[in-house]
């Protein structure tokens, strides 16, 4: 099964990904976190990515999507895949398709503006290993202490109010967009927030075995 998980920042999709993972044993595919390994292993297209981010500049859809299509080729990935965290743009979507990816769900995280902003001013990341955590929806086992690896929890600056009211304003100009894409395409699969972690993931896969 390979999905896409759309939705604005601080919907729960790196959340509900990693619980997808293991559900449905597939691996999830984070753009930042193989953006990383690409650079890391000195292929022809993370050297272009670090050229890019090296003189602060966005990394190319083309440099981000070939990266892609690397690592979906791959033998963890034969099975299926999870998405997240791109296509970001109508642009990317029409790149990736003309690529040849194909999706057999895109499942849209439906959370109000006004509950984000109240979930995100609660999340607190690991600034080693970069676990995430939410003082009442996940919290660490140990306030303020990562699960993973020990290190002190920090709140990042994009969780700030007014960063997160930005990041929002973005989202519905240019992210929220790809649900009619994907919706025009018969694999749009909205999901509303039903108040829990394990709630809302009991929703998804029963709307993925509809």
């Amino acid at each position: 099964m390979n999905l896409i998980l759309l939705g604005a920042p601080g919907a729960g999709k790196g959340t509900q990904a990693a619980i997808l993972a293991r559900e449905l044993n597939i691996p999830t595919i984070s753009t930042g976190n193989i953006l990383r390994a690409a650079v890391a292993s000195g292929s022809e297209l993370g050297k272009q990515a670090k050229a890019c981010m090296e003189s602060g500049a966005l990394v190319s859809d083309e440099i981000i999507i070939g990266i892609i299509r690397d690592r979906l080729a791959e033998p963890d990935c034969a099975k299926g895949y999870i998405l997240d965290g791109v296509p970001r743009t109508i642009r990317q979507a029409e790149a990736i398709e003309e690529s040849g990816i194909r999706f057999d769900h895109v499942v849209s995280l439906e959370v109000s503006d006004e509950t984000i902003m109240n979930r995100m001013s609660g999340r607190r990341v690991c600034p080693k290993c970069g676990a995430s955590y939410h003082v009442v929806a996940v919290p660490p086992k140990k306030e303020g202490v990562c699960d993973v690896c020990g290190a002190e929890l920090i709140t990042r600056k994009d969780d700030a109010p007014e960063t997160v009211r930005s990041r929002l304003e973005v989202y519905h100009r240019e992210t929220e967009p790809l649900k009619e894409f994907y919706r025009s395409r018969g694999v749009l699969v909205p999901v509303e927030d039903m108040g829990s972690v394990e709630a809302t993931s009991a929703a998804i896969l029963a709307a993925l075995k509809e």
